[in-house]
C-alpha cells in the first residue's frame, strides 16, 4: 500500500506510535524488576497497580466528550505528552503510592492515544488498506521496542532505574511536542458522532473486545511476573526476551495484516484463540524457564491477530460511528481489565496457576464466539 505512506495522517500516526511504543516498552521492561528490587512490592500490590493501570482504558469513553473541546489528532498528541511525563516521574517515586500515581498518569496517556489511533486509522483508510496500516504500526512498534530493549540492556550497566526512566521519558515528551505542531487532517471526512454510541448489531464486536481485554491482562499482569518470581529472570534477561519477542513481531506483524485481507477475520481470530488455550495451560504447568520464555514470545505474536477485531468492526460499522465506537470498545475492553489483575493477584497468592487456568477457559469461550463473525458480515 505505497500510497498510504504519503498520507500525512499515516506519518503522524506512525511517529506517535513510535512514542507510545517507546513509553509502553520502557514501562513493561522495567516495571516488574523495579517493583520487586526497588519498591519491594508483593504479588497483590503488583496486581492492584496493574488494575489501576487499566482504569484510564475503562474511562476511554470520556474521550468522546473530550473531543467536543479538542480535535482528535490534538488529543493524540496530548495523550503522548501525559505518557512522557508519567514515565519521567516514575524513577523519582519508588514506592507503592508513587507507582500508583505515575502508572495512572502514564496509562491515561497510552490508552487515550490507542483509542484515537484506532479511530483515526479506521477513518482515514479504506477496508483494504486498514489491515496493512495496522500491520505496519505493529511492525514499527516492534522495531521501536527492539531499540528500546537494547538501549535499556546497555544502559542498565551504566545507569540506575531513575536515570533510564528520565532519559526515555524526555524522548517521549519531545515526540509529543512535535505532534502538537502537526495538522494531518484533510477535508471531506465523515463527521464523527460526539456522543456515546451503543448498537445491538455491534454486540459481537463488543463481546470480542471484552474478552480480548481479559486475555491481555492476564498475560500482562502475570506472564512476566512469573518469569521474575518463579524463574528468577534478571532485568537483563527480561530485556533480552523483549528484544527477541519484538524481532519476531517486526518480521511477522505485516504478514498478519495481509493474512486478515486474504483469509478473513474469523479464521485469523480462530487461530489466535485456539493457540491461546494451549499457551495458558502451558503457563500453568511449565517448569522450564526457557519454555516459559518461549511461550511469552508465541503469545505476543498471536496477540497481533487481535487487530482483526477492529477490521471486523470496520466492515459492519457506520462511518460516523468509528470514533465513539472505538472509545466505547476501549471501555468495554477494560471492564475486565480493571478487575482481573487485582483478583488475579489475590488468586496468585493462593496458587499461581489459577489465573492461567482461568485464561484458558476464557480463550475457549471466545473461540466459540469467533465462529459467528461470518454470519455478522453477511
Amino acid at each position: 500500500m505505497p500510497t498510504a505512506r504519503h498520507d500525512p495522517m499515516y506519518r503522524f500516526l506512525i511517529l506517535l506510535t513510535v512514542a507510545a511504543a517507546m513509553g509502553l516498552q520502557t514501562w513493561q521492561v522495567l516495571f516488574n524488576n523495579f517493583a520487586v528490587e526497588v519498591a519491594r512490592l508483593d504479588g497483590q500490590q503488583v496486581g492492584i497497580i496493574q488494575s489501576v493501570r487499566e482504569i484510564p482504558g475503562f474511562l476511554a469513553l470520556l474521550a468522546v466528550y473530550v473531543m467536543l473541546l479538542v480535535r482528535e489528532h490534538r488529543l493524540s498528541a496530548f495523550s503522548i505528552l501525559c505518557l512522557g511525563i508519567g514515565l519521567t516521574l516514575t524513577g523519582f517515586l519508588p514506592s507503592y503510592a508513587g507507582l500508583l500515581f505515575t502508572t495512572l498518569l502514564s496509562s491515561f496517556g497510552y490508552h487515550y492515544y490507542e483509542t484515537t489511533n484506532q479511530s483515526l486509522t479506521l477513518q482515514y483508510f479504506d477496508h483494504a488498506t486498514t489491515p496493512w496500516v495496522f500491520g505496519q504500526q505493529r511492525s514499527i512498534s516492534a522495531a521501536t521496542n527492539i531499540a528500546v530493549g537494547l538501549a535499556i540492556f546497555l544502559l542498565a550497566r551504566l545507569l540506575g532505574y531513575r536515570q533510564i526512566y528520565l532519559l526515555i521519558g524526555v524522548l517521549v515528551t519531545a515526540l509529543a511536542l512535535w505532534g502538537f505542531r502537526q495538522n494531518p487532517t484533510r477535508a471531506g471526512m465523515v463527521p464523527q458522532r460526539r456522543r456515546m454510541v451503543l448498537r445491538r448489531r455491534y454486540w459481537l464486536f463488543y463481546f470480542l473486545t471484552f474478552m480480548a481485554g481479559a486475555r491481555r491482562q492476564i498475560i500482562m499482569a502475570f506472564a512476566v511476573f512469573l518469569l521474575v518470581k518463579k524463574f528468577d529472570f534478571t532485568l537483563q534477561q527480561v530485556t533480552l526476551l523483549f528484544v527477541v519477542n519484538n524481532a519476531v513481531n517486526f518480521v511477522l506483524s505485516p504478514m498478519v495484516g495481509r493474512a486478515i485481507v486474504r483469509f478473513g477475520e474469523r479464521r485469523v481470530l480462530s487461530l489466535e484463540y485456539a493457540a491461546l488455550i494451549g499457551i495458558f495451560l502451558c503457563y500453568a504447568t511449565v517448569e522450564s524457564r526457557w519454555v516459559a520464555a518461549g511461550l511469552y514470545v508465541i503469545d505476543q505474536l498471536v496477540f497481533n491477530f487481535g487487530m482483526a477485531i477492529y477490521t471486523f468492526f470496520h466492515k459492519i460499522g457506520d462511518s460516523a460511528d468509528i470514533a465513539p465506537s472505538m472509545a466505547v470498545g476501549f471501555t468495554i475492553n477494560h471492564i475486565a481489565a480493571v478487575v482481573l489483575p487485582a483478583l488475579g493477584g489475590y488468586l496468585w497468592m493462593i496458587d499461581y496457576r489459577i489465573p492461567f487456568f482461568a485464561g484458558a477457559a476464557m480463550a475457549a469461550v471466545t473461540l466459540g464466539a469467533v465462529q459467528l463473525i461470518d454470519r455478522q458480515l453477511r
